[in-house]
């Protein structure tokens, strides 16, 4: 203490310029504007006029000892400057003083008996000793930031002198080794660094075993305040019989010939261009006889060895582009014709539309090795270096056949197909997205096809020449059903519109409407949707000609809007409200239920306000439409003629449902699907299913299909759906959370509905 004393006593009798000068050299180190050495040079020359030397005294100790209490000098200097003139002596200067000084220092190297340090040292940096922790020592290691903090509670290895530190420190105290604080400045990233390296590498291993065992054990329990199904038991629902006709063919081919023979020049399909004219017009008469050239060319021309490639109950894949109704229809008819299995697929445009589709699962499971397309479509799919069609990823290897006229063969005279009676046989495939991605094909019969044909026929009252608009795939679903099948059992005409007309001219189907006085249209709501941003633009088009506008998206709760706004503005030409008739499908089920006009049995049309925190918990609970929190529904018609439905809980065993309950809508009919073709597990685990009631006794001895269509039973025994089975999974005990269906409605998407098993 007496050293430091001195120290300070000797810097403060300094003249005020001298101290200045040194003020200013300590502020040029701290910055790192000049090295340690010239700092010690500049400094010695200095204070050379005022120190003498002292003989005996160790220079580096001497240097110590002037270094003693520098962190004070700026602020001493400052405070001296002020009361002090600047041409004033200091009469404290006095050589006694130094001497003492650094008599004091020796002293106190002696009573610690250290040496006395020869070479300077950082303070930053420890030595390798002071740092070394044995092995059998539970000490911290060092903490590499501790120099940079003053603490006066902890020994600091003795140093000589403070090094220079660099340009770009943050103000932060460095001590000496005895403890004289100095001002300088680290760096935000240095310092950051040094945490980061204080920190371990990598998280303790405990931390990578969290042990939630007992979370996993713990059951959700149900929310009190929940709604619950209050209702009865709900019963079968069942539909009209079948009607008996009595001229009714006996199987499709049959119709077919019948009508190809009697009535060859009856218009059977009119094919248009992207300008909306008509390009061709298949006569029933042309798709019997071309029909039976295809059947005679694929079950003798392609042969091997005098032996035919195909037989009897093979699949053929179907590759005809959604502007093709023509070609597609006689290769379908074809294939029928010669006891062959169709499988319409999409047409692959690249190899990455190809494996995305997942359609390569679909033609491996069916073992499909054959495609049939025309020739312009052929030419327009990717092709390897020798000029064949690519093997698609995930595609088996397929033999391509262009089906164009001059591909085919005639038959003989004494030729004719062999035209059986329908039977429980497969007639074709039709394929199956999940939201998942995956394609299955779902097998209907012969003996399905054609009682399907007959309920449409009875639902919609189909006659003979009536003209049908058709806005949908024509290979699939509703499209399939009411413009390939039931329209040639009738002998209807069929107006294919195609998507790419549809793009051009959103008013394309009304327009044909009105110029063919078509009694039928087929649409989804996403083409009414876009009428009525078109309609503007034509006013001379009427609809009082259409008795039945059949929507084919009925699984859409929110196309009850498209359906509203295009009765409104189209009522003033013609439209009736009854003509509208939105239905419901699925490929499993075919048609599940379809609103009829009251002139078929129609009861009048029903719409449901339902409260959606009721709907998340899978419970109907009328609401009004003035709050946000509400979903609007409106029924898809009754149950298909011939058909018995019923309605079962979306988890664990089918027990049917109760009356104020959503589940899912499952049909028992002679015109479903069979099942998955190839997939005997899926078909019974998945396909297939039979209702309980509430004893655990099965509801009939008849299987029921699934239909994958979430619903209910509502006033004067109408359906109304509300969303699709998803498949995965119950989320926190709930189907849905009433947020999540707030934000669905505001997309403008269908509602869905998890479950667990589907």
């Amino acid at each position: 203490m007496m050293a430091e004393r001195g120290g300070c006593a000797l810097l403060e009798s300094l003249p005020v310029e001298i101290r200045e000068s040194l003020a200013e050299l300590e502020l040029e180190l701290s910055e790192g504007d000049i090295t340690q050495k010239g700092y010690e040079k500049k400094r010695a020359k200095l204070l050379a006029r005022y120190i003498p030397l002292i003989q005996g005294v160790d220079p580096s100790l001497q240097t110590d000892t002037k270094l003693l209490g520098i962190s004070q000098i700026t602020t001493t200097t400052n405070k001296q400057q002020r009361s002090r003139s600047t041409s004033s002596r200091d009469e404290r200067f006095r050589s006694d003083v130094h001497t003492e000084a650094v008599q004091a220092a020796l002293a106190k190297y002696k009573e610690r008996k250290m040496p006395m340090p020869s070479k300077r040292r950082s303070a930053l940096v420890q030595s390798s000793v002071e740092t070394y922790t044995p092995p059998e020592s539970v000490s911290a290691p060092p903490d590499v930031t501790t120099g940079l903090l003053g603490n006066s509670h902890h020994e600091r290895p003795q140093v000589a002198s403070v090094r220079g530190v660099p340009r770009g420190f943050n103000s932060s105290i460095l001590e000496t080794a005895d403890g004289v604080p100095v001002n300088s400045r680290v760096s935000s990233k240095i310092q950051q660094l040094l945490n980061t390296l204080k920190r371990p590498k990598r998280p303790p291993l405990r931390e990578f075993f969290v042990d939630d065992f007992e979370e996993l054990l713990e059951v959700q329990q149900p929310d009190p305040n929940q709604p619950k199904a209050e209702g009865s038991e709900m019963a079968l629902l069942k539909g009209e019989p079948l009607g008996v006709v009595s001229n009714w063919p006996p199987s499709l081919l049959t119709a077919l010939h019948r009508w190809g023979t009697t009535q060859p020049k009856a218009p059977c399909l009119t094919s248009l261009d992207t300008t909306g004219k008509a390009v061709y017009t298949l006569t029933y008469g042309k798709l019997w006889s071309r029909s039976v050239k295809l059947a005679y060319t694929l079950l003798h021309k392609l042969t091997s060895k005098n032996d035919s490639l195909l037989k009897p109950g093979d699949r053929v894949g179907l590759v005809f582009p959604n502007s093709d109704p023509v070609m597609f229809m006689v290769a379908f008819y074809g294939c029928l014709l010669s006891d062959l299995i169709p499988v319409p697929i999409e047409v692959p445009l690249t190899r990455k539309d190809a494996g995305s589709q997942q359609i390569g699962f679909l033609l491996g499971s069916c073992g499909v090795s054959l495609a049939l397309t025309t020739d312009v479509c052929q030419k327009g799919l990717p092709k390897a270096q020798t000029g064949e069609v690519v093997t698609f990823k995930g595609w088996p290897r397929l033999a391509w056949f262009v089906i164009d006229g001059k591909h085919l063969m005639k038959p003989p005279k004494d030729w004719y197909p062999h035209i059986r009676d329908a039977s429980n046989d497969p007639a074709y495939i039709e394929y199956k997205t999940s939201k998942e991605g995956s394609t299955m094909g779902v097998t209907v019969s012969q003996s399905a096809m054609l009682a399907h044909c007959h309920a449409l026929t009875q639902a919609c009252g189909y006659s003979e020449a009536e003209t049908l608009i058709n806005v949908l795939d024509f290979k699939r679903d509703a499209g399939l059903w009411h413009s390939v099948l039931t329209s040639v059992m009738n002998r209807m005409h069929v107006v294919s519109i195609p998507y790419a007309l549809m793009k051009v001219n959103p008013l394309s189907w009304i327009q044909k409407v009105n110029a063919y006085k078509a009694r039928v249209a087929l649409v989804k709501s996403r083409d009414m949707h876009w009428s009525l941003l078109a309609q503007r633009d034509q006013r001379d088009v009427s609809l009082g000609s259409l008795r039945m506008l059949i929507v084919a998206d009925g699984a859409n709760p929110w196309s009850i809007s498209s359906c509203d706004a295009f009765l409104n503005v189209f009522q003033s030409r013609g439209l009736r409200p009854e003509v509208i008739c939105p239905c419901a499908s699925s490929a499993e089920a075919l048609t599940v239920s379809m609103r009829r006009p009251p002139d078929l049995g129609g009861v009048p049309p029903g719409k449901v306000v339902l409260s959606m925190n009721g709907l998340s918990y899978g419970v109907i609970r009328a609401d009004t439409e003035e709050k946000l929190s509400v979903l609007t529904v409106q029924d898809v018609g009754q149950v298909m003629p011939g058909a018995t439905m019923c309605v079962v809980k979306m988890e664990g065993s089918p027990y049917l449902c109760k009356t104020d309950e959503v589940g899912e809508l499952c049909i028992s009919s002679n015109s479903t699907g069979t099942a998955y073709y190839g997939l005997h597990g899926i078909t019974k685990n998945i396909f297939e299913t039979t209702p309980l009631t509430a004893n655990g006794d099965p509801v009939s001895s008849q299987p029921f299909i699934r239909t994958g269509l979430l619903g209910f039973i509502g006033p004067e025994r109408l359906v109304f759906v509300v969303g699709k089975v998803d498949g995965q999974m119950v989320i926190s005990g709930r189907r849905h959370s009433c947020d999540d269906v707030v934000a669905t409605a505001l997309a403008v998407e269908p509602m869905k509905f998890v479950y667990r098993g589907r």
